[in-house]
């Protein structure tokens, strides 16, 4: 599969907004038709934060880096890892997993981010997104807690880059 991968772009709204929605009721994704949303765009795209994955001109997978303090104020992170970013809202086109597609963009952030100047890496993910956590463990995060935000139940996942 040819791909790549860049920064979103306003004229990728559209295409962004089927792509979450498409997550909407897959198992282990709390997602709704409130969130993400347009201001989740507006969000990540004033702030250069969210990639997008694209196959032949079409946008298969997307991935932001988040600024979200109550995450950050958790109490699981390890202070050595400091500075430390934050991702969320990884998704797959439906079509399009099982090819690698999520692997692709967390090798891809982990370069970016340290290009940066971050040291290590963190997510909570929705402790019944089996697919999620496999992806996770597989690239080495590891568990450092838990918590309960947003209405939901949380693993707290870390990697040093």
């Amino acid at each position: 599969m040819d791909y790549e991968i860049v920064l979103a772009k306003e004229e990728d709204r559209e295409e962004l907004l089927s792509l979450y929605h498409a997550q909407i009721g897959r198992e282990g994704c709390p997602w709704t038709e409130e969130y993400p949303s347009n201001e989740t765009i507006d969000y990540d795209l004033s702030r250069d934060a969210l990639y997008v994955v694209k196959s032949d001109g079409i946008i298969c997978g997307a991935i932001s880096i988040e600024v979200d303090e109550d995450v950050n104020a958790l109490t699981c992170w390890n202070k050595a890892l400091e500075p430390e970013a934050e991702f969320a809202r990884i998704a797959v086109l439906p079509n399009s997993q099982k090819k690698g597609i999520g692997r692709i963009m967390l090798q891809f952030l982990a370069k970016e981010l340290k290009r940066q100047g971050f040291n290590g890496i963190h997510i909570v993910v929705n402790k019944h997104n089996f697919k999620a956590l496999k992806l996770y463990d597989s690239f080495g995060f590891k568990n450092v807690g838990e918590c309960f935000m947003y209405d939901q139940d949380f693993y707290c996942y870390e990697k040093e880059l």
